[in-house]
Parts: structure tokens; C-alpha cells; sequence
């Protein structure tokens, strides 16, 4: 198991709070990191018919024998233990105390700002980043190729194991239909559903329109949204949103629809090889998705907010990434292509020129290998990533 990124950060909360909350997609490697962190603490998965039965009815008896604290696995699925874990913690505040473990993003958050608010601290684990992928091919590893990249995503087992992604993938698409669907909401049209996904990994990098997707898919608007929300909550999908100024300047509000693991949008799309990513319409699109969930890593891995933003006024001017920094704004521009071109700083500099008093600084990601300096917009190659803070 190599280091993960965020584990200063998580020690250094252990150290503070009763109660330590990791949530995160599944197969992140919420558990792995938890069981090798503490691992002097008892391992309860609620994932288990018996421990969860237990827990619901009688949660009383089932915390009894961990006064000492334990890691719970997948704790939204008995959500009453928070305010019982709530009364133990206050009787005992001894700092990092009990780990808990979650799939189900705004379900979770919910049972915890609920029962545990001021006694545990939350963080997000998303799959590996670009540099822990690296960390574990080893220094003398070769380049890694961006087509193939993109296609084998970054769920941790999937390097761990030297899987096939596109069988990997697959399964755990199928777990999340058959397991986790029946758990967050009753989907009637499971098939529908899977279309609808699909249908959202061909408008990866797009702004959301709910009525044309539920077109689409041939569901109304409301179901649209429902099942949106749902692929929020269970850590598939990221809508990112417009960032907005009080200049009264016309900004479209409609977020902008992401993958939290750019290979699973490549399955969903139907690309089985690295140059069939290279060539598809989505090209550009992908990278985007994959530089702009690499930004979002590198925040929650350090304890920050996923606060992040695009810009893009009526007049058709674009920024990819708005990264909030000391109150103001670090623009990145995201381009696929191997060449540099003028028009990548256009965006850059129309949103310096109308929000001079916004904008720390910026710069370009393009698919190139060798980053150039330049003096105004610096321009870096994606393999930059590598590095543990790639995106700034």
C-alpha cells in the first residue's frame, strides 16, 4: 500500500477530534487506509447482514463492546448510530476515538451534521491522484501515456491489482446499480437509468440541461433531476458551478456536468482502447474532466474546501477552473492539445481584463509533454500532475 495524500491531514484531525468521518466513492480506498491508520482499532463492516441487523436493533448492545473506539465501515446503513455514538463521545472526547466510513455522500453528511456536528471532522477520499499512481509504478516507472490514462481511470484497485479497466470498471458499475440504487432510491427503470447515465458521460465538460437529457433518456424533468441528484450522492457524478460576481455582468448559471473518475465516463462512453479515446469527439472534454478532478483531489487531500469554479460570460468568454485562493481567484485554462495555440489564453485574459481585482494569477494545463514558461501564463504539461500539488 503506498502513502495516500491525504493522510497527514487525517492524522493530524485524529489528533483533535473524537470522531473522524471518511466518505468517498466506492473502492476509493476509504478502508484500506483506515484499517492500516488505526490499525490497533476493531474493523466492523455494516456492509454485513448480521453486524447491520445487530446495529439497528439493538445499537446499545452492539456499540457495547467498543468503548474503546472501532472503525465502522459504511456507517450510512445504520444511520442511528450517530446519536448514539453522539452520548459516548461526550461521556468521552478522547481524540480519535472512533473512524467512520461512507459511500453516500449527502446521506451521510446528513446523519453526521445531525448527530456528531462539532465532534467529528469530515474529509473526502477520492480515488488515487495522477502522483499516487506514479508512487506506485515505481521512480523508474515509464511516462505515463495521457489515452491511456484517461481510459484506466484511477480507482486504486485497478493499479493495485494490474487489473483490466474495462472489466474492473464494468463490475463496479454493475455493483452500483444493483447495490447501491436499491439503497439510496427506489429506480423503477433500471435500464432507463443506465441510458441516462451513459447519456451524462457523452455530456461530460457540458453545461446541464435537465430538459434535454430527460429527453433524451425519455424521463421527465423532475426524474432527471432526481436521478442527477442521486449520481451526486453516491460519488459519480460533479456538477461544478458558475462563479458569480456583483458587477451585474450576465453569467450563465447552469453548472457544468463531471465524472469523478474521468475512466468510468470512458466506459460509459464505450471506449475499450487508449486510441479510441484519443480519437473520439470527447477527446477534450475527458482531459478536461481528468485535470479538473485532479484540481479537486489535491484540495480535499489537503484539508481544503471542493470549492471550485468555471467562468464563462455572455459574450462567450471561458475559464475551465476558478480555484478560490486568498479571496480571490487562480484561473486555469484547460487545453487537450500537444501544441500550444493562442487561443488557449483568451479566456485567461478577457476574465483578468473584467475582473482585474479577482484574478491571483493562472496559467495553462495542455496535453503536451514540456511546459513552457512564459511570463504572463505560465503553460503546464499534464505530466506536471505528477507532482503531489499538480494544479495551481
Amino acid at each position: 500500500m503506498i502513502r495516500r495524500n491525504i493522510t497527514p491531514v487525517l492524522q493530524r484531525l485524529a489528533s483533535q477530534y473524537p470522531v473522524i468521518t471518511l466518505t468517498g466513492p466506492r473502492q476509493s480506498g476509504k478502508t484500506t487506509l483506515a484499517k492500516s491508520l488505526f490499525s490497533d482499532k476493531p474493523y466492523v463492516t455494516l456492509e454485513d447482514p448480521d453486524q447491520r441487523r445487530f446495529a439497528t436493533e439493538d445499537p446499545r448492545g452492539f456499540l457495547a463492546p467498543y468503548q474503546q473506539g472501532a472503525i465502522f465501515d459504511e456507517i450510512q446503513r445504520a444511520p442511528e448510530l450517530s446519536s448514539y455514538l453522539q452520548g459516548m463521545v461526550d461521556a468521552n472526547a478522547q481524540p480519535g476515538r472512533f473512524i467512520l466510513t461512507g459511500s453516500h455522500q449527502f446521506e451521510l453528511m446528513t446523519q453526521v451534521s445531525q448527530s456528531l456536528a462539532g465532534r467529528t471532522a469530515v474529509l473526502r477520499l477520492l480515488p488515487f491522484t495522477l502522483a499516487e499512481v506514479q508512487i506506485l509504478r515505481g521512480a523508474k516507472g515509464a511516462e505515463p501515456d495521457l489515452a491511456q490514462t484517461l481510459l484506466t481511470g484511477f480507482y486504486p484497485r485497478i493499479h493495485d491489482k494490474n487489473l483490466d479497466p474495462t472489466q474492473t470498471l464494468a463490475d463496479y458499475f454493475s455493483t452500483y446499480v444493483e447495490r447501491d440504487l436499491r439503497q439510496l432510491a427506489a429506480v423503477q427503470d433500471l435500464q432507463r437509468f443506465e441510458r441516462f447515465v451513459r447519456l451524462c458521460a457523452g455530456r461530460t465538460g457540458q453545461l446541464l440541461n435537465l430538459t434535454s437529457l430527460g429527453n433524451d433518456a425519455g424521463v421527465s424533468h423532475v426524474t432527471a433531476r432526481a436521478w442527477i441528484d442521486l449520481l451526486q450522492t453516491s460519488y459519480i457524478v460533479h456538477l461544478l458551478p458558475p462563479w458569480f460576481t456583483n458587477t451585474g455582468k450576465r453569467l450563465i448559471k447552469a453548472p457544468k456536468l463531471y465524472f469523478y473518475d474521468v475512466g468510468l465516463a470512458c466506459w460509459l462512453l464505450g471506449l475499450r482502447t487508449s486510441e479510441q479515446v484519443a480519437r473520439d469527439p470527447l477527446w477534450g472534454s475527458l482531459f478536461e474532466n481528468f485535470v479538473i478532478m485532479e484540481a479537486m483531489k489535491d484540495r480535499l487531500n489537503a484539508g481544503e474546501s471542493a470549492e471550485m469554479y468555471f467562468y464563462r460570460d455572455s459574450e462567450g468568454n471561458e475559464v475551465d477552473l476558478l480555484l478560490p485562493t486568498g479571496g480571490k481567484m487562480h484561473a486555469i485554462e484547460i487545453k487537450a492539445g500537444a501544441t500550444v495555440n493562442p487561443d488557449y489564453f483568451k479566456g485567461l485574459k478577457a476574465f483578468a481584463a473584467h475582473h482585474p481585482a479577482s484574478i491571483a494569477g493562472g496559467g495553462v494545463v495542455f496535453g503536451g509533454t514540456q511546459s513552457q514558461g512564459r511570463s504572463d501564463w505560465p503553460v503546464h504539461s499534464w505530466l506536471q500532475l505528477k507532482q503531489k500539488k499538480g494544479v495551481e
